[in-house]
């Protein structure tokens, strides 16, 4: 592996705090997802919330990938403007939200849309808006396995909610959709928990084309047949996904890059690396790693500033730049307006908006 990848040429840096995305990193994790269904691109449908960005879709086109999974319109719009064939909406639309999921689908009469519903009553209101713009929508059940954060329980009749939804005339039953990331543990762990829910669904819907999983069980779907698989994270991968699925060899793509802004003790220094740079849901020791040094510790975290502590013999000065790996790197990438892409040459040598940053684009 080569030694300090994530170091960028200093005639090519820009002012901190920046993400660098590194492209040939990017085409090998999807070179790799790829070989995980045996070459088969029409069984991925990558979820696109981590990179929101035109020049990862073209990417994927240049691999053949064509459909995308999604949570926002602006992502939807997004992936439509970049002319990805076929995008799913993982998020069921309710109250405006299905006004603009309208305006969408009319403004692009040659992509293939599709959402979820996980109740009748969401259903009808969909066939209802359908009819008044005389479209047939697309429409997949989304089944909870676990999670509890949405869907209808796999505990209920949910077959009898396939066949009312499939009796409204103006919307098309595409499938089943499943999200499972409560799914923990061992990667054997993991497999056996998702083949438990995925056995009751089988047996009763063999023949439902179904759209599952995320990063946390991608392995387990990816050696199913016939199952569209949904992760995400693997194209940019973070520290959190390295932890803990080690058994997904991708790499990662993307570091924030910060500058040495000031050293009030002996032992440590400040970093323009705030937690409006980086995610931090998560405790202090779960928000970023310092890739230049093991030994830089982060301590303290305020909106602009973040305090290391060198627990090492390096020296460092103000100036010094300093790179990090994000722990989870999906909300840290939507935190900025553009990533600065990095060739082989360790240089900088584009810029990629993160276009769907924001919840609205045009729609």
């Amino acid at each position: 592996m080569q030694k300090n990848w994530w170091k960028i040429n200093s005639e090519t840096l820009i002012d901190t705090p920046f993400l660098a995305v590194y492209e040939d990193r990017v085409r090998q994790n999807i070179e790799k997802l790829i070989s995980y269904v045996k070459g088969d691109t029409q069984r991925l449908r990558p979820h696109i919330k981590t990179h929101k960005n035109a020049e990862v879709l073209e990417l994927f086109k240049i691999y053949n990938i064509k459909k995308i999974k999604c949570a926002t319109i602006a992502e939807a719009e997004l992936a439509a403007n970049q002319k990805i064939e076929d995008i799913l909406l993982a998020y069921q639309p309710v109250g405006l939200k299905v006004e603009r999921w309208i305006s969408l689908i009319k403004k692009f009469p040659e992509t293939h849309f599709s959402t979820i519903a996980d109740n009748l009553k969401t259903a009808s209101d969909l066939n209802e808006i359908a009819k008044r713009n005389n479209l047939v929508l697309s429409v997949y059940l989304d089944l909870n396995t676990g999670m509890n954060r949405t869907g209808f329980s796999i505990s209920e009749n949910w077959t009898s909610l396939i066949d009312a939804i499939s009796q409204l005339k103006n919307l098309q039953f595409e499938g089943i959709h499943i999200y499972d990331g409560h799914i923990k543990g061992t990667v054997e762990e993991r497999n056996l928990e998702a083949s438990k829910s995925f056995e009751q669904i089988i047996n009763k819907a063999e023949n439902f084309k179904i759209v599952a999983g995320g990063s946390n069980t991608f392995p387990f779907y990816a050696a199913q047949e016939n199952v569209e698989c949904s992760p995400g994270t693997f194209v940019f991968w973070d520290s959190n996904y390295q932890i803990h699925l080690p058994e997904q060899d991708f790499k990662p793509a993307l570091v924030i890059v910060g500058t040495i802004i000031s050293k009030p003790t002996k032992n440590t220094f400040c970093v323009d690396i705030g937690y409006k740079a980086v995610s931090s849901e998560n405790p202090i020791d779960k928000r970023l790693t310092i890739l230049n040094d093991e030994n830089l510790i982060p301590t303290a975290h305020s909106e602009e500033h973040l305090i290391l502590e060198n627990r090492g013999q390096n020296q460092y000065e103000i100036g010094n730049i300093i790179y990090a790996k994000p722990y989870h790197v999906c909300p840290t990438v939507a935190l900025y307006d553009n990533l600065q892409a990095v060739n082989k040459k360790q240089q900088i040598y584009a810029q990629w908006p993160v276009s769907a940053r924001g919840r609205k684009s045009t729609i």
